[in-house]
């Protein structure tokens, strides 16, 4: 969390102190008038995932999860409700790799290659959202937002008939998620930037049990495996 929340307050710090500065002129004074919004947006993302297990027979069972850093970049559009709240849709990619370090103690993985999954994740990220703001302050407003969205993941290999025998670890092509968030609009001589932290959750399991069943020592034991994430978000519109 500190990797994203520190340059969140740092950047909202600055452009905050920036705003301050300024003379007591509103910059863009009618750009929340307009009924349509369009935009684009950038950042990073570390997405890990929720691992519960089932209670009887592998009460040993145990999956450590390395989350590496990855990027968000998408568009949006946004259809205005009140001067207060708007709908918007924030199609855009998400991707990061996860690695899945699998340990039990009857000895079941010796081999590194037994043990170690890696989890390349493309996403193609459709969400909903309800955006939720205070009134102006100058050239400030703070946000709340959240909603749903499917993801459809380009690198699920649900398909593949090989599962992790093969060492393949195989998850769902499709996730639906809630995401939720905090965010500051700074008000801009020509543009609104706009940065915010996002939590997305994964409602559904992801994860392709092995063909073998409750054989299985990697995914016997699981009984829920979903994604969930924080990812800092610029956006410019």
């Amino acid at each position: 969390m500190k990797h994203f929340i520190y340059p969140l307050v740092f950047v909202i710090f600055c452009f905050s102190h920036a705003s301050a500065q300024k003379s007591k002129v509103d910059n863009l004074p009618n750009f929340d008038k307009k009924p349509w919004n369009f935009g684009y947006y950038l950042g990073i993302n570390k997405n890990s995932f929720l691992i519960d297990y089932k209670k009887s027979n592998y009460t040993d069972a145990n999956v450590k999860v390395d989350a590496g850093m990855g990027f968000i970049i998408g568009v949006i559009v946004e259809k205005r409700l009140h001067k207060n709240l708007s709908l918007r849709f924030e199609p855009g990619l998400i991707s990061n790799v996860k690695k899945l370090y699998f340990s039990n103690a009857n000895g079941s993985f010796l081999t590194k290659r037994d043990s170690l999954r890696e989890v390349p994740s493309t996403y193609l990220h459709l969400p909903i959202l309800f955006k939720f703001s205070t009134d102006r302050l100058r050239n400030i407003k703070p946000y709340a937002i959240g909603g749903i969205a499917l993801d459809y993941n380009f690198s699920s290999n649900q398909d593949n008939p090989d599962d992790n025998y093969a060492g393949e670890f195989r998850m769902t092509k499709t996730a639906l998620m809630y995401e939720v968030g905090l965010g500051m609009d700074f008000y801009l001589p020509y543009f609104k930037f706009s940065p915010s932290i996002r939590g997305i959750f994964a409602i559904n399991n992801e994860l392709i049990p092995d063909n073998t069943g409750p054989a299985s020592p990697w995914t016997a034991p699981i009984d829920r495996f979903a994604t969930r994430g924080i990812f800092l978000k610029l956006t410019f519109e």
